[in-house]
């Protein structure tokens, strides 16, 4: 006998699980609640305006911003600092906006209204970065850790170079936000590679910033590429913004962390059997390269040898080929960490390696929009249906913990 519905976050969507009655313990971890009243546009420009740059109407403005893979809240952050820019002087033929792709497909200009207001698409010259277009690079040197800094030509020539992005737990990098936009975002692949490889060094998980070595080449990079400000937010589950910070890059982590752990970190012991987990809706869950962070958090819950259900999309399939090539004839997780030790590394196998330290502690269950042959080649066992799964099942004495937006649940 059914006794309990819950919904959680799928796509654009929801899909509802009935608990059964009969598990030791069943236990719901959102991330924190806070009554702060979420920022508004206007509040952002009178913001702006307390703390403003050096501009002139003859300065060349670059504004890096996310791609549509992150949540980014542009009615509140992007708008009011055009505004910002235009009412100190600054004609919008000045202005370039950067989609920061990083190593992820450049965006089509027909998918720009989907993630950036159409009134700026309109209005606004927009480029896409390649990452493996050797003439949009410029060399800007090499960092302490050996990371060769290759930084979109266009970006680094502006006089004002602005990052837009937001401040949340990262499952390696530690934190995303800051420099990390233009300089990792902006950058060519060698340079995110160079630093990625840094994964495989301590400290390299999530919440950790001054120890984790990724994050701090993060911070060498954006020095190098001469980043300006940076225009950040933290934003709850609800994508509610409940914090604006506009400062140097390293002065907006500063701030912005403390900020960020308050809305993310939640006590979880880790003594579950089982971990019903959603990455938390489109876009975290556009493909299983992004999803993936959600399996990080609810690994941390589980006990060795329990089960895992993910609920993603993936409405873009598994979101890198190299991920998917790497993976092509692998049959168990131990042969994926073997052969990543064999091979330079690339970003895309880097997902199978993280996915395969995984693996081989929990079993992992995934409910997506992808085909199953697909999904099994990537190790994962699919499920058409959590609700189902839950239905055939024997729970009897199980202990349960369900994470509906497990990106940014983060135990602690």
């Amino acid at each position: 006998m059914m006794k309990k519905e819950l919904s959680l976050p799928y796509g654009s969507g929801k899909i509802t699980l009935q608990l059964p009655e009969k598990v030791a313990q069943c236990d719901v971890f959102h991330p924190p609640v806070t009554q702060k009243a979420p920022y508004t546009a206007e509040k952002v420009y009178d913001l702006l305006q307390k703390s403003p740059l050096t501009l002139t109407s003859k300065k060349r403005v670059a504004i890096a911003i996310n791609d549509k893979t992150r949540p980014v809240r542009y009615d509140v952050l992007l708008t009011p600092l055009l505004h910002y820019l235009q009412e100190a002087g600054v004609p919008h033929e000045a202005i370039t906006l950067f989609i920061s792709s990083g190593t992820h497909q450049t965006i089509p200009t027909s998918e720009y209204p989907e993630f950036i207001p159409p009134e700026v698409v309109a209005r606004y010259a927009i480029v896409c970065h390649d990452c493996d277009d050797a003439s949009q690079l410029l060399d800007v040197g090499t960092t302490m850790a050996g990371t060769p800094v290759l930084i979109n030509r266009r970006f680094y020539e502006a006089d004002i170079k602005i990052t837009l992005g937001t401040i949340e737990p990262h499952h390696f990098m530690g934190f995303s936000g800051g420099a990390k936009t233009a300089a990792i975002g902006l950058t060519g692949r060698s340079t995110i590679e160079a630093n990625h490889r840094l994964l495989l060094q301590p400290y390299t998980v999530t919440g950790e910033y001054e120890r984790n070595p990724m994050r701090q080449d993060v911070e060498e990079i954006g020095e190098r590429i001469k980043i300006t400000a940076c225009l950040n937010a933290v934003m709850n589950y609800k994508k509610d913004v409940l914090e604006v910070l506009w400062d140097t890059p390293r002065e907006v982590m500063k701030k912005g962390i403390p900020e960020s752990r308050r809305l993310t970190q939640v006590v979880i012991p880790p003594m579950y059997d089982l971990v019903i987990a959603s990455a938390g809706g489109f876009p975290k869950d556009i493909n299983l390269y992004q999803a993936q962070k959600a399996l990080t958090n609810a690994c941390m819950v589980c006990q060795p040898g329990g089960s895992i259900l993910l609920a993603a999309e993936c409405r873009e399939g598994h979101g890198n080929q190299k991920y998917a090539d790497f993976m092509q004839g692998k049959t168990s997780f131990q042969q994926v960490l073997d052969e990543f030790g064999k091979v330079p590394f690339q970003i895309g196998p880097h997902k199978a390696y993280l996915i395969a330290r995984q693996g081989l502690k929990y079993r992992m269950y995934l409910q997506s929009g992808m085909a199953d042959a697909d999904v099994r080649d990537l190790l994962l066992t699919p499920i058409h249906s959590i609700d189902e799964y839950i239905s055939h099942t024997d729970l009897s004495g199980m202990r349960i913990a369900i994470l509906p937006y497990a990106t940014t649940t983060v135990p602690c």
